[in-house]
Parts: structure tokens; C-alpha cells; sequence
């Protein structure tokens, strides 16, 4: 049995990599040829015979490749478990699921963090800099590796619904079908102001010592909670913020005329900073938010969205969420006017929710009930038998 098959057989295992680009590196779109490079990935499911019902699950920013396991750093479940596993919505007793960390992640694909091969040191800031179509074509190299012509289905939120636009303007032969979630076609000012103060904060820690922090024995530990904290509050919606924690006070009966957490909220943000540290690499943060930053789909085509979806086949699944100021409804609509435009086989829901735009990770039922009926539709068509 081949290495390939090996690998597309055995039962879903964490940190698994595939080196490419060691034949003919990886052009990026900053003009940088990259190779030989690691993908770090996970499968869930198996293959079918004609190798037809693959679907590819892609992380948003601080996610990585665990989407329905145990963290190895956090121990703690897969970010996606409410939606990936047997019998629910993405059924891996009938799909073949494969999530990868992200070019330019932190959690064994070719990174900031990562060895680079030409010097025996981490990149640190010397890694190239990376866009979201290239995280694309490094995953298309590892399908190819292991034998898969066309995708099932390309599914992800926020920087994960990005990749999947991106996949289906890129590769429209081998996308059966797509479901950005809560994103949009492109990086909206606000959202590229809000990277910049994440990205500042980590520069401005001394600890960070111009990216080579790693070689230094040091971690900017501050700056990355702050830039994770500011984030966080993106993530939610203040609906959800104020049920959550409204004023209360945090362990005490009265302020305390001091700066310390006073309030839950403020305690609960720290919590998210501080444990975010430990798991998430500060380099990656810069250059994945620059990725998203960067991400405008239209700008490829002459800044005609329309002309990404000319011809395409492809069945989508667009869905925002009320509650999301993040990636608005407006954002959402943006893309499904210009698949409109195009004559593509479009579907559009906007899930009424106040948990703002992390409603995607969580449990949310109108969500999984749009997913399920569109993945249904779709493998009827596809031709997949039931599980």
C-alpha cells in the first residue's frame, strides 16, 4: 500500500505533515518561491471508492487544524466538534473531512515559528509574507498528494469562508460545492484598524525584540493578550456581552477605585488573552491578520466581483448572522449579488442570533439545520448515498 493511501485510510490523527514544494517551491503572491514547505493537517472519515465526497474544513484566524479533536496544547475538544463527527452535520460516517493549519500558522505548517531549512533557525521574520490565496494553493498542492481531484464541498468561517471564496474562484473544477460563513469578499477599514492595534500591541511589547523573540528565549506575552483581547470583543456581539456579564463585579461587592478587573467582563477578557498566549504564536498573528488584510477577491478581476464566478458550477451556501458587526448581513449579500450576477446556483440565509459573529463555532440551531439541508441537496446531486 502506497504512502498516499496509507494516509487517506488511516483513522483521524492530529499533526500530521506533508512536505511539497520540494520538487518546484510555491510561488507566493509577494513574488517569493517557497519550498520546500510543511502542510500540518487532519482527516476525519474515510474516502469513498471514486474519491468523491471530501470535504475541507478551513480555520478562521485562531484556529488550526484540530477541528474535531483534542487540542494537543489546550486539551481541550476540536473548535468545530458541534459540527464535525458522526452523525452530525458534517457526518464523517459519510464524508471525508480534512482541516489544515494554514501557511503561515503555528500549529506544523510552514511558518513564522518553523524551522527554516536554509539557515537551522525559526523564520521568524524573515517568513514571507502571506496572502489567503496562497494558503489556498498550499492546500490544493496537498490534495493533490493524496489523490483528490475535486472537492465534496470547501466549508469555513470568517478567514475560513474566505479560503472557500477563494478556493471556488481559483480552482471552480474542483469545488462541488462552498459555504463561506460570516465573511466577506474582502477586508472591510474597520477590520483592517482593528488588526493594526492587535499587531501594534505585539511590536510594542520589548519582549517581542523585532520578531526574533524565539531565538531569544523570550515570548511577548502582553502584546498578544492585548491583541487577542481587543479581537475577542470583535468576536461577539454586545447583546451577548451584556447577557453574559452586563456590570457585574467579579469577586467583590463594590468597586474598587483601582485597575484592577473589576467587572467580569474585564476578568473574562484577561482570561481570554492570557490563555490565548499559550497556544498561538505572536509572528503567525501578524502575518495571518496581514493575510485577511490583504484578501479582496474583487481586485483580482478588475475589481468586478462577478467576473471570480464567471462560469462556475459550483453550488454555494452563504450565511450570516444578524448579530455580526464583524462581517455584516451587507457583506454577505455583497457576494451573493455577485454570484447572482454570474448566474451561479446561490443560496442565502441570514441565522437570527445575538452572539455575534462567533456564532459560527457555536451551538446554533437554525445553522446546522440550513448546513445539513444544503449538504443533503448537494450530495443528491453529487450522487452520494447515505451513510
Amino acid at each position: 500500500m502506497s504512502t498516499r493511501q496509507r494516509a487517506i485510510d488511516a483513522p483521524g490523527t492530529p499533526d500530521r505533515r506533508f512536505y511539497l514544494g520540494q520538487d518546484r517551491p510555491l510561488r507566493l503572491d509577494c513574488g517569493v518561491e517557497l519550498g520546500p514547505f510543511t502542510v500540518a493537517y487532519e482527516t476525519h472519515g474515510r474516502l469513498d471508492a471514486e474519491r468523491r465526497n471530501a470535504i475541507l474544513v478551513c480555520h478562521a484566524l485562531t484556529g488550526d487544524h484540530h477541528v474535531a479533536s483534542l487540542h494537543p496544547i489546550t486539551g481541550k475538544p476540536g473548535w468545530w466538534q458541534t459540527m464535525v463527527g458522526p452523525g452530525k452535520v458534517i457526518d464523517t460516517d459519510r464524508y471525508f473531512v480534512i482541516c489544515t493549519n494554514v501557511l503561515g500558522g503555528c500549529m506544523g505548517s510552514s511558518g513564522p515559528k518553523e524551522i527554516n531549512p536554509a539557515t537551522g533557525r525559526a523564520y521568524a521574520m524573515s517568513f514571507p509574507v502571506i496572502t489567503v490565496a496562497d494558503m489556498v494553493r498550499a492546500q490544493a498542492l496537498l490534495l493533490d498528494h493524496l489523490g483528490i481531484e475535486q472537492l465534496f464541498c470547501v466549508i469555513g468561517g470568517s478567514m475560513g469562508g474566505m479560503q472557500a471564496l477563494q478556493w471556488a474562484a481559483n480552482y471552480p473544477d474542483r469545488v462541488f460545492a462552498a459555504i463561506p460563513i460570516a465573511c466577506a469578499a474582502r477586508h472591510s477599514a474597520q477590520n483592517i484598524a482593528f488588526h493594526e492595534v492587535g499587531r501594534q500591541a505585539i511590536m510594542a511589547d520589548p519582549d517581542w525584540c523585532g520578531g526574533d523573540y524565539l531565538a531569544r528565549g523570550r515570548v511577548p506575552r502582553a502584546g498578544l493578550a492585548v491583541a487577542r483581547m481587543a479581537a475577542h470583543i470583535t468576536y461577539l456581539s454586545e447583546a451577548a456581552l451584556h447577557r453574559k456579564f452586563g456590570r457585574t463585579l467579579q469577586n467583590r461587592d463594590h468597586i474598587t477605585y483601582g485597575f484592577e478587573a473589576d467587572f467580569q467582563v474585564e476578568s473574562y477578557l484577561r482570561h481570554q488573552g492570557s490563555t490565548f498566549v499559550d497556544r498561538f504564536d505572536a509572528n503567525s498573528y501578524l502575518y495571518i491578520t496581514r493575510a485577511m488584510d490583504y484578501f479582496d477577491l474583487a481586485a483580482e478581476y478588475g475589481g468586478v466581483l462577478a467576473r471570480a464566478f464567471a462560469g462556475t458550477k459550483t453550488r454555494f451556501c452563504i450565511v450570516s448572522f444578524t448579530s455580526d458587526w464583524l462581517f455584516p448581513t451587507a457583506e454577505n449579500r455583497a457576494v451573493v449579488h455577485a454570484l447572482n450576477a454570474a448566474a451561479a446556483n446561490v443560496s442565502f440565509v441570514e441565522v437570527e442570533t445575538d452572539k455575534g459573529h462567533d456564532a459560527f463555532l457555536l451551538d446554533e440551531p437554525e445553522l446546522f439545520a440550513t448546513l445539513g439541508g444544503f449538504l443533503n441537496g448537494a450530495a443528491e446531486h453529487r450522487g452520494l448515498g447515505r451513510s
